[in-house]
């Protein structure tokens, strides 16, 4: 009878053992597809602010005759960025382009006739509400990955990520171009 119950005792445990592990499992793969989900959220909203360029650029275009090069590296950025591999490289290359697309909306503060284009205006707002949300995407992506990357140096969480072979990811991070602060120059009659 002792036996018996020392039996039932160790299979209750590894049971308890065995349900622990589980849960642990599901909850580091619950942590990994939040991860994945908000990057694709990112590159969603990346994709959109893409496929806007090539408008804002042929808008722009006919009134800004002397800013091909402006114009020209834009084009070159987004075409960089679209095919950037990888967190790291995607956000310095996203932030190049933002940075540029800045300067464009700058530029075009030169241009009354541009500005004044009702689709230029929707081009500027949608861009600028797609970077927005961008934003928003970003924050939420890098939560997901300071959780996720929590969890699995936790103990007893590493150890079953380690059987998972997950490895910490890396957030995305703002790159130089936007840290910087944006020159402004106002021209003041006397």
């Amino acid at each position: 009878m002792g036996t018996l119950i020392t039996l039932g005792i160790l299979v209750f445990v590894v049971i308890g053992f065995i349900a622990y592990a589980v849960t642990i499992y599901n909850g580091l793969v619950v942590v990994k597809n939040n991860i994945l989900k908000a990057w694709g959220n990112i590159d969603v909203l990346l994709k959109q602010r893409h496929d806007e360029i090539p408008k804002l650029i042929k808008t722009c275009e006919a009134y800004m005759k002397y800013e091909k090069e402006t114009l020209a590296k834009i084009v070159e950025l987004r075409n960089s960025a679209a095919g950037s591999q990888g967190v790291a490289a995607k956000a310095s290359s996203e932030g190049e382009l933002t940075a540029a697309l800045h300067k464009l909306f700058a530029l075009a503060e030169n241009y009354p006739d541009l500005k004044a284009q009702s689709s230029f205006q929707q081009l500027q707002n949608r861009i600028t509400d797609l970077e927005n949300q961008i934003a928003d995407r970003r924050e939420f992506y890098n939560e997901s990955v300071n959780n996720y990357n929590i969890r699995i140096q936790s103990i007893p969480d590493n150890i079953v990520a380690g059987i998972m072979g997950l490895a910490a990811q890396e957030m995305f991070k703002v790159s130089e171009a936007d840290r910087q602060d944006v020159d402004i120059k106002i021209n003041v009659p006397s």
